[in-house]
């Protein structure tokens, strides 16, 4: 199950993604087919029903496809606003830092390799969808760089998780691109005012369920900038795995539904060139990961 957040008309709604680059508008099947509007409009609340959504749309699906009649229910991407799959998350998104060795190598030497997992977090006011605008911020730096990375979305709610239970917390999978000013980084000496600035994680264009994805360890990414490949990676070349990371977070912070783990990017970056292949006013990033689709963003 691919789902995605959309709008339509100035109405929002979630939606299942079909063949054919077609979505499949939830809460207006559950209307027309049961005469109900039990469905959430957001993710969030959807993912708080647990089971009983999935089998919710499961039960819509099968309908959908005996329908003869469904034309109202199923629209083009192309009529529709994809929105990030969580337009405005609750908390900041957790972040993985130098979670491939090539990458932490890129960024310094053998020596920046971590040895525990190293976290620092995006505001929820930098999260945009697929499609939109990255704002370059001249005002404020000449190192915008790129980071694509497989995003996990937490799907209940725990504390003090066992990594061997770890990833039954997870609703599904996206993508995020990290988006960084490097010299904000460097001179601040911490993370949170390079990675946050306003337009600076875009996300999505889908959330794909879990049980689409057996193996997250088991996915390629590739980073495209104006078509050229910048980063080719495997999401198998982790240091910390999906499972260890959540676990980590969770000994001491409380996970929700809702809540968006981007889990560290493959080599390739732009300050790991010689010179550095920064951002610019222009430039079209797409990051693929398989089993999920592409996200693509244009620098305004």
């Amino acid at each position: 199950m691919k789902f995605a957040a959309a709008r339509l008309n100035g109405r929002t709604f979630i939606g299942l993604i079909q063949e054919e680059n077609q979505i499949f508008d939830l809460q207006r099947a559950e209307k027309k087919f049961f005469e109900m509007e039990t469905i959430p409009a957001n993710l969030e609340d959807c993912m708080k029903e647990g089971d009983k959504f999935i089998s919710q749309v499961q039960h819509l699906e099968q309908r959908l496809h005996k329908s003869d009649d469904h034309q109202e229910l199923v629209y083009s991407l192309s009529d529709v606003d994809l929105l990030p799959p969580i337009p405005r998350p609750r908390k900041n998104v957790f972040c993985v830092g130098k979670n491939y060795r090539d990458h932490a190598v890129e960024m310094g030497s053998e020596a920046d390799i971590p040895k525990f997992v190293m976290l620092f977090s995006k505001a929820p006011t930098s999260v945009i969808g697929h499609g939109d605008l990255i704002d370059p911020h001249i005002h404020l730096t000449r190192e915008l760089d790129y980071e694509g990375e497989l995003a996990v979305i937490i799907g209940k709610k725990g504390k003090q998780i066992p990594v061997e239970d770890a990833l039954d917390y997870v609703f599904g999978y996206s993508i995020v691109n990290d988006i960084t000013a490097r010299d904000l980084q460097a001179n601040h000496k911490q993370f949170l005012l390079g990675k946050s600035l306003d337009t600076s994680c875009p996300f999505g264009p889908f959330a794909v369920h879990k049980s689409a994805i057996p193996d997250p360890h088991d996915l390629r990414i590739e980073t495209r900038v104006n078509g050229e490949v910048r980063q080719t990676g495997h999401t198998g070349d982790m240091i910390f795995s999906i499972a260890s990371i959540i676990s980590t977070i969770s000994q001491g912070t409380t996970l929700e539904p809702g809540d968006i783990i981007a889990t560290g990017t493959p080599s390739g970056v732009g300050k790991g060139f010689n010179p550095p292949k920064f951002l610019k006013s222009g430039d079209m990033i797409e990051i693929s990961i398989s089993g999920i689709g592409t996200l693509q963003n244009g620098v305004n």
